[in-house]
């Protein structure tokens, strides 16, 4: 087997093998990770054809490991583990000193071998589009974006948030913003940071006004902000499933009680 850099030609087989898990994948997330950071975007080929992916991102002092697929013939082989040293070595080399990520109940313990420290757990949360007014919000710069950003996750994140915010519906207040994103048919929110609950439910009925009665929501959030919990309880969301938020490397400024909603479902923060 060799490692070699995820081609753009790779994401249409690694969207067929993330449908058959059930993961939530567009492909815009690849394009923008291969763009951005391509030495850290890693495929695995037996004689020539793709066998396990994983991509890397840096920024600022933190990264992003996610996308850690294996095809199910290979795996109990070392495979992905082999990927995952390789994206740990090539961030390292970047001068990343924190790693984050979120690990399933399974991969929970092939991380745990690697030195990564379980911080949070972050929860999918699901709804749909209904009738709703929603209260007005305005615009919002995206350097305050970036500080309220910063505020939660402790380092600078212009690489995500200047991807996200310019390809979707951004909706910001002086305490908070929250980032609409077109993903198929359904809508992700997030990323989605506020200083306040008052200000996160403004901007949840803001985005929730602009979504298509029946449209599916859905977005992932920290279990360390009880206030999105609750809030989210009250808009009629409903949780469908967890995974683990770990890091390995310096002990992060993290503030979830700042932090909404993810930008990503779980692979690039």
């Amino acid at each position: 087997m060799e490692i070699d850099r995820f081609k753009h030609y790779d994401v249409d087989f690694f969207l067929e093998l993330a449908t058959a898990e059930g993961w939530i994948c567009d492909r815009w997330e690849f394009d923008f990770l291969i763009n951005a950071f391509p030495e850290g975007c890693l495929v695995c080929r037996e004689s020539g054809r793709a066998a396990a992916f994983v991509t890397g991102i840096t920024y600022g002092k933190s990264g992003w490991i996610g996308n850690l697929l294996v095809r199910k013939d290979l795996r109990g082989k070392g495979t992905g583990s082999a990927l995952l040293k390789r994206v740990l070595a090539v961030l390292g080399t970047a001068g990343t000193e924190t790693v984050w990520l979120t690990a399933s109940e399974a991969g929970k313990s092939i991380y745990e071998k690697l030195g990564f420290t379980a911080v949070d757990v972050i929860k999918r949360w699901r709804g749909t589009g209904a009738d709703s007014n929603g209260a007005e919000a305005g615009a919002i710069s995206l350097v305050d974006i970036l500080a309220m950003d910063e505020a939660g996750w402790g380092d600078r994140r212009e690489a995500i948030i200047g991807a996200v915010t310019a390809r979707s519906t951004v909706f910001g207040l002086r305490d908070g913003f929250l980032v609409s994103q077109k993903c198929g048919i359904d809508v992700q929110l997030g990323p989605w940071g506020c200083r306040n609950g008052e200000a996160a439910g403004t901007l949840l009925d803001c985005a929730l006004a602009k979504v298509e009665v029946g449209a599916g929501i859905f977005l992932d959030v920290p279990v360390g902000n009880i206030a999105a919990a609750s809030l989210l309880r009250t808009r009629g969301f409903s949780i469908e499933g967890s995974a683990t938020l770990m890091y390995l490397g310096l002990a992060p400024a993290y503030h979830p009680e700042r932090i909404y909603a993810l930008a990503s479902m779980g692979s690039m923060g």
